[in-house]
């Protein structure tokens, strides 16, 4: 589907960066996802992320808003040509924008909460969602720049995955009959809320590549409204 997208939006001049402005907010999004985990785990102090990850963040919205100028002239341009697939731009790039406010949200936590983890059946899980996340960010801009279906499968799959994760450890934080500090567990569920929305906007993005335009947006939480 993105072949074809871009094809289509390369047509114009004035369109022949839109392919490539998506590419990059997803790669700002992956730099923002690693800075924020190296501050919560604090191998990086929060001082020296905090301005370099807010101006990244202000690079993301500035292509957003580019995509939407450039898709918005085509459509000018050229009435109710690729209406679909212009359409499905603009929605996979307000994904990418959205990931980059809970990459800051992940930032804030590990700025505000600075009392360490201590509860491996937490932890661990955690852990290994940020490890994953990683990992699909770099088949994201792969998938989204060479538009590979295969890498994008592997991508929904593995949101599957990391949702589940994070809907179970909610739940066992609220089961949990030990003792649990409340600001760790405050923590805890906040990380899992935010890895889960970044894995649900990545898995729309994905969507997209794959050419299911009639399912863009279902991998979305209720509520995940913009900030």
């Amino acid at each position: 589907m993105f072949r074809q997208l871009y094809t289509a939006l390369t047509s114009e001049n004035t369109l022949d960066q839109a392919f490539e402005d998506l590419t990059s907010m997803l790669e700002h999004g992956e730099w923002m996802f690693a800075r924020a985990n190296d501050v919560l785990y604090s191998t990086v102090p929060a001082d020296e992320v905090r301005q370099p990850l807010y101006d990244r963040d202000q690079a993301i919205n500035e292509l957003e808003r580019s995509i939407r100028r450039k898709v918005l002239r085509h459509l000018t341009v050229n009435p109710g040509h690729d209406v679909a697939i212009c359409l499905a731009l603009m929605s996979v790039a307000k994904d990418a924008e959205r990931i980059g406010d809970y990459c800051k949200n992940v930032f804030e936590v590990g700025s505000f909460y600075s009392e360490g983890f201590h509860v491996p059946r937490y932890q661990g899980p955690l852990d290994g969602m940020a490890e994953q996340m990683g990992r699909m960010f770099g088949m994201m801009v792969s998938a989204t720049r060479d538009s590979d279906e295969a890498k994008a499968r592997q991508v929904l799959s593995m949101a599957r995955g990391i949702r589940a994760q994070g809907d179970h450890l909610i739940e066992e934080l609220f089961k949990d009959d030990q003792q649990v500090a409340f600001h760790e567990a405050v923590a805890y569920s906040l990380l899992a809320r935010h890895y889960k929305r970044v894995a649900s906007h990545l898995a729309n993005i994905a969507t997209a590549v794959v050419g299911q335009l009639e399912d863009l947006d279902f991998y979305h939480d209720e509520g995940d409204e913009a900030e």
